[in-house]
């Protein structure tokens, strides 16, 4: 079945479109829009997907003494190196996301106890100053070191070099219709948010930001968000 419709009504109704067969012809006569955002593109096909895992094995090569030097870093803070946790990701695919552990091997166990001490909105749960950050966590997350090990996860093509953040089930759970749009791509090491303000964004600028990628998507958008990740990442700033 083909619907014709004026492109206002096809932004607002583009989550449910995505997942049936209907084909949408869109008419930009009544609403200006940009191509990008009307593009069928979803994050590349699997020749970017293969160019993202080649590009990820080459940085890992070049980057192996810094994961050599973090992960002695955290076994010496009381270890174990890697903590691995349940992700959602494209299309709602779970995998398990690796990282450096950053903190307490109880951290999980202890989050009920500090919801009250929540300073997020949404679902994601935020602390400036969580107690369950290790000595040496507080430094991996302030230059987003503790997420590097994702870049096997990019080779394993569960992830792409960027974007939206790798969500938990429990915040997939909460989503509505403009937050599932999150997951029509693959989750990324970086993303449009993180060089946008990282965790000092609400977690309605962080959803818009996200919904504005997945709708933008291109390799150059991809590029120009990897150069501009190098800042914020040196800069340390709006990371706990």
């Amino acid at each position: 079945m083909t619907v014709t419709t004026p492109c206002a009504l096809f932004v607002d109704s583009a989550p449910a479109l995505e997942a049936t067969d209907v084909d949408a012809v869109v008419d930009g006569a009544l609403v200006p829009v940009t191509a990008a955002a009307v593009a069928p593109s979803r994050q590349g096909g699997i020749g970017y997907a293969v160019l993202n895992a080649v590009a990820a094995s080459i940085l890992i090569v070049l980057l192996l003494p810094v994961l050599l030097v973090v992960a002695v870093a955290v076994l010496f803070d009381g270890g174990p190196v890697l903590f691995r946790q349940t992700r959602v990701g494209r299309d709602g695919a779970e995998f398990r996301m690796i990282k450096f552990r950053s903190m307490c091997v109880d951290a999980e166990a202890r989050l009920d106890s500090l919801r009250d001490l929540d300073e997020g909105s949404g679902p994601l749960f935020k602390m400036a100053r969580d107690p369950r950050v290790t000595r040496v966590g507080h430094v991996l997350r302030r230059y987003s070191l503790d997420e590097l090990p994702q870049l096997f996860n990019v080779v394993g093509g569960t992830m792409a070099l960027v974007g939206p953040r790798p969500a938990l089930t429990s915040e997939v759970a909460q989503y509505g219709p403009l937050a599932r749009r999150r997951l029509a791509v693959r989750p990324g090491l970086t993303g449009l948010w993180q060089v946008s303000g990282r965790s000092d964004l609400s977690w309605d600028e962080s959803i818009r930001l996200d919904a504005l990628y997945v709708d933008s998507w291109s390799p150059a958008f991809d590029l120009s968000i990897l150069l501009r990740t190098i800042g914020p990442v040196l800069r340390g700033g709006g990371a706990y």
